[in-house]
């Protein structure tokens, strides 16, 4: 995640009022709006963040076990875990953490698994994953869109979730709420 730096609505205003005098011809007056509408931009923007994403429901009931983490990769072609290995037992039943349409269900390889487009952009991709589902079936927050499976990359005992915002992977955590942050525990008690 990258910080940027935002304008002040202040200068804003002033960057949109200077812009309605310049374009504005000798003796016309500017639409009292014009300014204010262009000041205004998005309301619910985080000034500490590059991007928002949507708020999605875990895709289990229960803990949220991560048995891998996300790992970006340092580029496009690099090693990396572009996604999380969570833990859940063979026929757990998972379930669509947003609103969406299955994109597609097969097998990749050695793997069963389901993916589901969501708005903005968002692909969610669940492997090992048993289904019936099937391309172009629409899928609600919560539904149950089948059981973890065996096969695949992802340890015995887990699933991976893959998640892509405009065809790039980014960490599925960032869907479920802030990824928590890293805090240093004593290594060793005194003596």
């Amino acid at each position: 995640m990258r910080i940027r730096e935002r304008p002040a609505p202040a200068l804003l205003m002033l960057a949109a009022v200077l812009l309605a005098v310049l374009v504005t011809p000798a003796g016309d007056v500017a639409p009292a709006h014009a300014a204010a509408s262009v000041a205004a931009g998005p309301t619910n923007a985080d000034p500490a963040t590059e991007e928002e994403h949507p708020v999605w429901e875990w895709p289990f009931a229960g803990a949220r076990d991560v048995a891998v983490p996300y790992r970006a990769p340092a580029h496009e072609y690099g090693a990396g875990h572009r996604g999380v290995d969570v833990v859940a037992s063979p026929d757990r039943s998972v379930r669509a953490p947003a609103d969406g349409v299955v994109a597609f269900r097969g097998t990749v390889v050695d793997r069963p698994l389901l993916t589901i487009e969501h708005a903005g952009g968002y692909v969610s991709t669940f492997e090992p994953l048993s289904s019936t589902l099937s391309p172009g079936d629409v899928v609600s927050a919560g539904d149950v869109i089948g059981t973890v499976d065996a096969g695949g990359h992802a340890p015995s005992g887990t699933m991976h979730l893959g998640v892509r915002l405009d065809g790039d992977y980014i960490n599925p955590m960032l869907m479920f709420g802030d990824v928590p942050r890293a805090i240093l525990l004593p290594c060793c008690r005194p003596l």
